[in-house]
């Protein structure tokens, strides 16, 4: 069953995904360069109804908090995050969006997966001579900003309310997304 439901709610993203344009680089593009925002809009949107249905489905009992995972930050995610970037802003495609266009039958994005996936088989095959250099010093622990119901982590403030914080949040990005112009000329 979890497979079905893992396949459904991909088909799901990739649909939104193709339909909002996340797909098309060219709109990618325009995006990072501050010339159609449309997409911007999207994901701050996205960002600020997510935040509030987690929060607010983790309030009512609905999703575990103990499902919930903190992941330590190296050195290395920071590294490999700027790489991310450069090759998005390059393509014009993140690996979500680079799917969703190969099932859209571009040729350009099967290049960007092949290359994705080169880039994962050279940093498995030289992981071992990785492992002991500065890429994995970690920076800092593994800490939330307020408590979210799943004891495994500290957080900055235990006594403010998750909810109310994902609530301003996501009030913030939402307004974000709503003045935004959709494309600058």
């Amino acid at each position: 069953m979890e497979l079905l439901n893992a396949v459904f709610l991909g088909f799901i993203f990739g649909f939104i995904l193709q339909k909002s344009g996340a797909a098309n680089p060219e709109r990618i593009i325009g995006m990072l360069r501050l010339r159609d925002l449309h997409l911007m809009k999207a994901i701050f949107l996205g960002i600020g109804i997510s935040s509030l249905g987690l929060f607010a489905m983790m309030a009512a009992g609905i999703i575990d908090p103990g499902h919930l995972s903190v992941k330590s930050s190296y050195v290395g995610v920071i590294v490999g995050g700027v790489l991310l970037g450069a090759g998005w802003a390059i393509s014009g495609f993140c690996p979500g969006t680079g799917v969703v266009a190969v099932g859209s039958g571009r040729k350009d994005a099967m290049i960007f997966i092949l290359g994705g996936l080169a880039g994962a088989i050279i940093f498995t095959l030289s992981y071992a001579s990785l492992k002991g250099t500065f890429l994995f010093n970690k920076l800092g622990g593994k800490v939330t900003l307020v408590a979210t119901g799943n004891e495994k982590y500290a957080s900055l403030f235990p006594s403010v309310s998750a909810l109310a914080v994902a609530s301003v949040i996501a009030v913030v990005f939402m307004a974000i997304a709503i003045v935004l112009p959709g494309k600058k000329n």
